[in-house]
This record gives C-alpha cells, structure tokens and sequence, in this order.
C-alpha cells in the first residue's frame, strides 16, 4: 500500500492492473493501491520476473549494473524508472556497500518508503553488494527538469 504497510490479497479477490513495469506491479484492491514484487508475479497469474546479474570477474560491484537495477525501479503512477524521471540524486560505491541518495517527485508521496525499500530490495541483487543505504532528501527539491530528454518525451512533456 502507498503507506508502506503490507496489504494480503485474498486468492479469488477481483484486482485492476495499473502499472506492470521495471519488474513490479501495481493493482488496485478494495479501492487501495498496492504493490507487487515482479517475483511475486505467479500470484497474478503472470511469469514471476527476477533480476540476474553475472558476477564480475573481479569480485567488485559493477556500477552498471547497480545503475540497472535503480532503472528497473519504476514510479507507481508515472510510467517512468526512477533514474529516468531524475530522482536519483547521487550513487556511490564504497567496498560492498551502495549509498544511494534520492528524492520523491513531491515531498508528500505516500510511496516514499515503498520506493525507498524496492531501491534498497533491487540493488541488493547485484552480486558483491553487502549493503544498500537509501538517504531520502529534499533539497534540492525535484522539478520536471531533472528528468531525462527520453522520459519528458514519454510523458508528452518536452
């Protein structure tokens, strides 16, 4: 749910599909949106979808593929990843550890800590990755002129 609270959909229950991108879903149950994993996509009756990365040859965190999976982490209501749409402030990599400082398209998103947790679930598949910290900030604040030329193009605003 946008609260971050964990939500069980009974088997049977009548769900709409909203957004079936970067390896997750939305759906709408009982009038609330929700959440789903791509792995957990058998529970819609659809292929379960998992990030794989080979592990690089020199035991160390490749930064493509920590930028792979931060691209396979989508807004829930906007059909863009979230490098895409320019929330991903600053990526680092220190030993085994990804610090990853972000932003919300507005500060009262109630899929915040939702976005936060997939940050941190995603990154975390990439081989050699010990720890995922996730700083959600603020400031600068996030504008339309932080998204990419190919996202403003998806979203007929450029």
């Amino acid at each position: 749910m946008p609260t971050g609270d964990p939500v069980t959909v009974p088997a049977g229950a009548f769900v709409t599909l909203t957004q079936n991108l970067g390896n997750s879903y939305t759906i709408v149950f009982n009038g609330n949106m929700a959440r789903l994993d791509g792995a957990d996509a058998d529970a819609l009756g659809l292929t379960p979808e998992r990030l794989e990365f080979a592990p690089p040859t020199d035991g160390k965190i490749d930064p493509a593929q920590v930028d792979a999976a931060l691209r396979s982490v989508y807004d829930p209501e906007i059909p863009v990843n979230i490098v895409d749409l320019g929330l991903i402030y600053e990526r680092r990599i220190e030993g085994g550890d990804v610090l990853v400082e972000m932003t919300l398209t507005a500060p009262g998103c109630g899929m915040g800590p939702v976005l936060v947790e997939e940050v941190k679930v995603r990154v975390a598949q990439v081989p050699f990755v010990r720890a995922v910290e996730v700083e959600l900030v603020f400031d600068p604040p996030w504008s339309r002129e932080r998204m990419s030329e190919e996202a403003q193009l998806e979203l007929g605003l450029y």
